[in-house]
């Protein structure tokens, strides 16, 4: 991107769109779409560029239930999760990118220093032999008992697992990810000074099959993951993983917890093999920070979201660095 300082990639976490203690309102979806666009303007005035993803388990799963619902009362089949996943991506996309677009209006940035804002429908390739499709693991949806689960089982061919917090939920696949199928584009909008909003939730998992057609497939992607390889391909400088813990910690949740301020990747490799950090949680943002620097990028950063514009700074967080 000509003209700035350095490029970052702003990966937002489930919090950004419903914080603890919502219940999930258009209102309170607005109001925290506006909190992380003040931070994004902000990066931006000070002459960053920008490129933003985000989360979506907790709205696949919203879609999820309203499809259930949809099936109980008025008989509307469901729709797959690769379809699922571009609604969420269209309705989350549609909030920041308003809401970024009025917060650069308000701090006379717009048509200045950024051409626009735009969001991509944005599919992710998978590897259709990746090991994780032969065990499903990456619960979604809402719970049900066991003779419910079956039913739908066999309705639709769905696998549902025991939750170790009760009930049954249906499980899916979580591969990893190869690239985004709409990387040129978004390297093209980035290289032109427009925000890009892209590879919400990691990306509609896609393949090819066997005539070279790509296919949708029911799986999800960790979102972190997804954001390393649009971070690397667009040559980001800055890679910013935003959540809801202030730092990476060593034994978190053992009286022995130590945070961390900076690690080298391979000091954070070290750490990941010893299984300090959970998989599904921080595992896979520590394992993004990792190759997002060992692919060229100068550096990670974990983060609270509350704390982001400090981080970016060098004042909070925790710095993954070459090494």
């Amino acid at each position: 991107m000509n003209g700035v300082k350095e490029v970052v990639v702003v990966a937002l976490g489930g919090n950004a769109f419903q914080s603890k203690g919502d219940k999930g309102t258009v209102e309170e979806y607005w109001r925290n779409a506006y909190t992380s666009a003040e931070f994004i303007a902000r990066l931006i005035g000070e002459g960053y560029g920008v490129v933003v993803t985000h989360g979506n388990g907790p709205q696949v799963g919203i879609i999820a239930e309203w499809m259930m619902a949809g099936l109980k009362e008025k008989n509307l089949p469901p729709m797959s999760l690769d379809i699922a996943g571009a609604m969420s991506q269209g309705w989350l996309g549609y909030l920041l990118q308003q809401a970024l677009y009025n917060k650069l209006m308000e701090k006379n940035l717009m048509g200045k220093v950024v051409k626009g804002v735009v969001t991509i429908v944005t599919q992710t390739l998978v590897d259709k032999n990746d090991p994780a499709f032969k065990d499903p693991t990456k619960y979604i949806g809402p719970w049900y008992e066991k003779e419910e689960a079956e039913k739908l089982a066999k309705e639709f061919g769905w696998v549902f697992k025991p939750d170790p917090r009760g009930g049954y939920r249906r499980v899916v696949a979580s591969p990893d990810p190869v690239r985004q199928i709409e990387i040129d584009a978004i390297r093209r909008l980035v290289d032109d000074g427009f925000v890009v909003i892209a590879d919400g939730g990691g990306g509609i998992p896609v393949y090819f099959d066997d005539n070279g057609k790509l296919r949708g497939v029911e799986a999800v992607i960790d979102k972190d993951l997804g954001a390393e390889r649009m971070a690397a391909a667009v040559g980001a400088d800055i890679l910013l993983i935003l959540t809801d813990v202030e730092k990476v910690y060593l034994n978190h949740g053992k009286p022995d917890a130590k945070p961390i301020d900076q690690m080298t990747a391979s000091e954070a490799l070290k750490y990941y093999k010893e299984g300090h950090f959970k998989p599904g949680s921080m595992g896979p943002k520590v394992l993004a920070g990792v190759r997002f620097v060992q692919n060229g990028g100068k550096l990670a950063i974990i983060a609270h979201l509350s704390q982001a514009y400090e981080a970016i700074k060098g004042n909070a967080g925790t710095r993954i660095v070459p090494g």
